[in-house]
């Protein structure tokens, strides 16, 4: 890649809130950022993102194979993202306790919060077949973009 992947990342902000800029349907914008991300950054076998519903995350837009459907708060790293309020980033999910495997291709993950109104109402995830595949600078990129997600639901 000729590009830093923080030029990277600003490329597909800028084509996030393009994309969001006008829709205010939450799943509309949803899918089309997890097709974006699906498509635009390599090694990513799954991008996508889990709902909050009645105490528990059920499954949402997203690309990549048939996923979990329901997971539990504080289960599996979007489970933890969301009971801990905090981004997971996970460079090898077979060290993670409590991982819950829904490709078992999947080796590394990074799990982003997504907030409306200062509440939880879905997390953004993405896999990756390779351990270590996420990094600090990929969290800093993926924060842009769900902020972009989150100013469309004003």
């Amino acid at each position: 890649m000729s590009q830093s992947k923080q030029q990277h990342y600003a490329e597909l902000a800028q084509q996030a809130a393009s994309l969001v800029a006008d829709e205010p349907d939450m799943i509309a914008n949803m899918a089309n950022i997890s097709s974006l991300l699906y498509w635009a950054l390599k090694d990513v076998n799954w991008a996508g993102f889990y709902l909050l519903k009645d105490e528990q995350l059920v499954l949402g837009p997203f690309h990549g194979k048939p996923a979990c459907i329901r997971i539990p708060l504080g289960k599996g790293v979007c489970g933890t993202a969301v009971s801990q309020k905090t981004v997971q980033l996970v460079s090898d999910v077979h060290e993670f306790a409590g991982h819950i495997a829904c490709d078992a291709a999947s080796n590394s993950e990074v799990v982003l919060p997504v907030f409306k109104s200062g509440h939880i109402i879905a997390v953004l995830d993405l896999d990756s077949p390779l351990v270590d595949r996420f990094d600090q600078t990929d969290v800093d990129g993926l924060q842009v973009i769900v902020d972009s997600l989150q100013a469309s639901f004003a």
